[in-house]
């Protein structure tokens, strides 16, 4: 078979599989695609990069595909519905993982003392795993006996012991990228797609290096130039808040953003389609076909619409400042009513829900309590309440005017 290979990689969103995600049964039977193959990558960590891999290429299936990437399927079948050219995915994934586990060593030594320090340390724990993995396993035997004791009478039991982090362990730096990404080069792909950055929102600042760093790197070590690397910006999740207020989601977000600066990038916005109580949201059906938009728009030349609404430019008119857009299609929308998801701020960096209305591709916001007003925010939370869109109805990405420090600065 000849055809399109994408290779689709990321943490737990990218490994939900289709029969995890909505309409499953019918999603599975309707999964008769022989013109699709997939391959799964078994889950490997590796100290040095591998040269191999354990996998198969098996024909999308009711049989094959219940347990494969649910995003990775939708995006495929899009682009293969589109294009009629037969479509290879090759998944490679591991939920609660981090980039940095997916990108390699010299990529992040080369970032300098952080990196260099923290392979030291790892070089300790793996030394020390033996003897701690034996006291571990001791304790968890003990904690198991407990267990069993207590559930018989009904009682609470205790926290598992927790194991040591061992050479094995997928947070291991450049351990993913040894084991599930070095084994697949220079296999000849048309491109990637990634769904990754919940594990690395808690440093969300150094995400900014981080991201762009592991995309040099994969398209560097492939030696195809800078094919297509397409992403998926973090849904919204948590409970909303009253007021607006610091989100190491929303820094985050705004550093994936950033690494659409790098050559053929493109982001997929789902800021709609998230679960305030599921990390793991099941509408995975938008997330492909959001992805196969950008695929189709960029790599393979189809007129359409393919990002929400992206923030380009402000302007301070009186006590309002008008936001300019890019990526505005036929037009500005705010579903449900009037715009919202925008709060501003005086010099005070003291931020207010802010009145907003849409006006050609701008938009107007005020706050009649901010007289001198300095900077505006979008979707700034980890889970906010915004509705701009365009007409192609695709939801603006989430953004700030100001650079004010945030929550992750320094946090490594």
């Amino acid at each position: 078979m000849i055809g399109e290979v994408w290779v689709c990689s990321g943490q737990s969103n990218m490994a939900m599989s289709v029969r995890n995600s909505n309409k499953a049964n019918a999603e599975i039977a309707a999964s008769d695609w022989p013109d699709i193959r997939l391959f799964s990558v078994k889950r490997t960590v590796a100290g040095k990069p591998l040269m191999d891999v354990v996998g198969e290429w098996s024909v999308s299936s009711p049989e094959s595909i219940p347990g494969f990437s649910a995003v990775a399927y939708y995006f495929g079948r899009d682009i293969h519905q589109m294009t009629e050219v037969p479509v290879g995915l090759i998944h490679t994934s591991w939920g609660g993982t981090p980039s940095d586990a997916w990108t390699s060593r010299p990529y992040l030594e080369s970032t300098g003392d952080l990196y260099t320090e923290r392979f030291e340390q790892w070089t300790t724990a793996i030394e020390a795993f033996p003897e701690k993995n034996a006291a571990y396993l001791e304790k968890r035997k003990a904690w198991e006996a407990t267990r069993d004791s207590l559930r018989e009478i009904d009682q609470k039991v205790p926290r598992r012991p927790r194991a040591p982090w061992g050479p094995a362990h997928p947070h291991r730096p450049a351990g993913l990228y040894n084991g599930m990404i070095s084994p697949l080069i220079p296999y000849g792909i048309r491109g990637a797609i990634w769904y990754q950055g919940e594990s690395n929102a808690g440093r969300a600042y150094q995400y900014r290096t981080l991201f762009p760093l592991m995309i040099r790197n994969w398209r560097n070590d492939w030696g195809q130039g800078n094919f297509p690397f397409y992403f998926v910006q973090l849904a919204n999740y948590r409970e909303v808040k009253d007021e607006p207020g610091e989100s190491d989601w929303a820094e985050l977000r705004e550093a994936q953003s950033m690494a659409l600066s790098l050559p053929n990038t493109g982001q997929a916005v789902i800021i709609d389609i998230g679960e305030a109580k599921n990390i793991h949201p099941k509408h995975k059906q938008d997330v492909g076909r959001r992805l196969a938009r950008i695929a189709l728009a960029q790599t393979y030349g189809r007129k359409m619409t393919f990002a929400g609404p992206t923030y380009k430019d402000m302007s301070v008119e009186g006590e309002k400042i008008r936001l300019t857009f890019g990526h505005t299609g036929s037009g500005l929308v705010a579903p449900r009513g009037k715009a919202q998801g925008f709060a501003i701020a005086g010099a005070d960096s003291q931020f207010k829900w802010a009145e907003a209305e849409i006006e050609g591709e701008d938009v107007v916001v005020w706050n009649e309590g901010v007289k001198k007003p300095v900077a505006v925010r979008y979707g700034w939370a980890n889970n906010p309440v915004c509705n701009l869109y365009n007409k192609a109805g695709l939801p603006a990405s989430p953004f700030r005017t100001d650079d004010w420090a945030g929550i992750t600065v320094g946090k490594n």
